[in-house]
């Protein structure tokens, strides 16, 4: 049996320090009431005794502040306004055409060869509705969406390309331009931008001759006598012209502004496609970005990789509108299967 603790009987003193809060406590061994408030005077002196401030003489020059950058301007903002040029250190402005008659395209049609589009596996206008036309259609129809969302002269210039050669671009161009030109109030020109290797006018079963070229590198052309008027209802070609081994630094001068300018001013219906070379084989392509307000870039199933179109979009960022056109596909997850409705494909 365990005996029972004695405990001392506590006093009131010992109540109360029990009852006492940590403050308290505190207060009873540090002392704390000993620390009184900072002093503050009676009075604060007046705003005189204080030390007064510098005044900025009235005659000392004030640093002048820096210039703003001005903004920088894409490409297709300099479109209608004169074009200030500059040639061995000399600058020129380009006058303005606001009033300039709207160009038009005249001569005899020439015949585009239905058999040979039909050999080529392009779209034949005389021979209805394909899986071909159906898919063309789709296209066509985001293209003539954007260059009336956007309404300025550049949205209704379509550069056509791809990063390498034999990816399709040419049939790609081929097929939007004859597409295009279906439309009841459209006119197409389609322009051979492939100066290496044009092929636009051999395809269509046209005879070649002076073209685009010829007209940058001669200031007294004028290109709508170098356009072709074909058989094929608002369809025009412009051949790609004489090799002269300066595309680049033509395409790149103040002539190229005044050319397409001059095609399509106050011709709010007609539409311009580039068929240029591909993308990482040719310079070209980077410099008709510039003039281009859509850009369609061609990638071909199986073949084309992620690192070439990553590349040739750097390349062609010049261009506001990159859209990618995935060409030879056979396969569609969805089944989807135009022109089937109407007798084609099955």
């Amino acid at each position: 049996m365990n005996e029972p603790s004695k405990k001392a009987p506590q006093t009131r003193e010992s109540e109360a320090k029990e009852r006492e809060s940590l403050f308290e406590r505190a207060n009873g061994a540090f002392g704390f009431d000993k620390l009184g408030p900072a002093s503050v005077p009676d009075t604060i002196a007046s705003d005189t005794a204080q030390k007064p401030l510098r005044q900025r003489p009235v005659d000392e020059a004030r640093p002048a502040p820096a210039p703003s950058e001005p903004p920088r301007r894409r490409a297709s903002d300099f479109i209608g306004e004169p074009a200030p040029a500059s040639f061995n250190g000399m600058s020129q402005t380009v006058a303005p055409e606001a009033n300039a008659p709207v160009v038009r395209f005249s001569g005899e049609p020439q015949e585009v060869v239905r058999s040979l589009l039909r050999e080529q596996g392009l779209i034949d206008p005389d021979g209805g509705a394909s899986m071909l036309l159906e898919e063309m259609r789709i296209i066509k129809r985001q293209v003539l969406a954007a260059a009336k969302a956007e309404g300025t002269q550049s949205a209704r210039r379509i550069l056509v390309c791809s990063p390498h050669p034999n990816e399709g671009k040419t049939f790609c161009a081929l097929n939007l331009a004859i597409a295009l030109a279906g439309e009841r109030d459209t006119e197409v020109l389609l322009i051979d931008a492939d100066f290496g290797k044009p092929s636009i006018m051999s395809k269509l079963g046209l005879e070649a001759g002076k073209g685009f070229m010829d007209v940058l590198a001669d200031p007294s052309a004028r290109v709508e006598d170098h356009v072709v008027t074909t058989d094929i209802p608002g369809l025009f070609v412009l051949p790609a012209g004489s090799r002269t081994g300066r595309d680049s630094e033509y395409l790149s001068s103040e002539r190229t502004w005044a050319v397409l300018n001059r095609l399509t001013r106050g011709a709010p219906r007609r539409m311009i496609i580039f068929d240029s070379p591909p993308a990482l084989a040719a310079t070209p392509a980077a410099e008709l970005a510039k003039h281009a307000g859509q850009a369609l870039l061609v990638a071909r199933a199986d073949m084309t990789g992620q690192a070439a179109l990553e590349d040739a979009v750097d390349l062609l960022s010049a261009c506001p509108d990159i859209k990618l056109l995935l060409n030879d596909a056979t396969f569609s997850p969805s089944g989807r299967n135009f022109g089937s409705y109407y007798g084609y494909g099955e």
